[in-house]
């Protein structure tokens, strides 16, 4: 092995197109940042949708793909553990945690139904559905939502672009003023978060929480 050691490496393979630097991505999420001002109302109107959901005994569902799947989770796990305060485990789930699920519905029938078949075996009317696309147009996260219209329960997108058709389907959508995904994705884990902390203070302003008994 000692032979191989000092030996070049080969040159990596060069993209037709030269990569972006870390200060233009960052100059990029700055301005894109500086605009979320513009947000502000939707995020609040959507977090006062999932406050009634929960308020009222339903449960939070969460859906995307790739990176929208992570942050479905991230934010159903700012719920159910907590965000800030130490307090009761509040009723969300993502869609997009089951493998067994997943691989079957997409093997069995077909990957647009994903979401569809989990929101119908496991939604109930007064539930609510964060469907998350970047483009919007996402087919399985589209059908989700028009499933979750079906059984009565409220919709909420978080998507990027031009909004795409989850942006008129859905009861409240908060779109992203960006065409770039990366970007898109990093604006929706700032969105995630300003909703968990405003479902947080809305829970507690309607009395649904408390910050001396806690339940664990």
């Amino acid at each position: 092995m000692r032979a191989f050691k000092n030996l070049p490496l080969p040159p990596l393979p060069l993209s037709a197109e030269e990569p972006r630097s870390y200060a233009v991505a960052l100059r990029e999420h700055l301005s894109l940042f500086d605009t979320l001002d513009s947000l502000q109302a939707d995020v609040q109107n959507a977090a006062a949708m999932v406050v009634r959901t929960l308020s009222s005994g339903g449960k939070l569902m969460l859906c995307g793909n790739g990176g929208s799947a992570a942050d479905s989770q991230h934010i159903a796990a700012e719920l159910t553990g907590r965000f800030v305060q130490d307090r009761r485990p509040l009723a969300a789930i993502a869609l997009t945690t089951d493998s067994s699920a997943l691989t079957c519905i997409g093997n069995d029938y077909d990957f647009s139904e994903v979401f569809s078949r989990q929101v119908i075996g496991l939604g109930r009317p007064g539930d609510c559905l964060l469907a998350i696309s970047t483009s919007g147009t996402s087919a399985n996260v589209v059908k989700a939502v028009e499933a979750a219209q079906r059984l009565q329960i409220s919709t909420v997108a978080l998507s990027g672009r031009d909004g795409g058709r989850l942006r008129s389907l859905c009861d409240a959508a908060i779109v992203v003023p960006s065409a770039t995904t990366a970007r898109i994705q990093e604006a929706h884990i700032f969105v995630g978060h300003a909703l968990c902390a405003l479902i947080e203070e809305g829970l507690y302003k309607n009395g649904q929480l408390s910050t001396t008994a806690p339940l664990h």
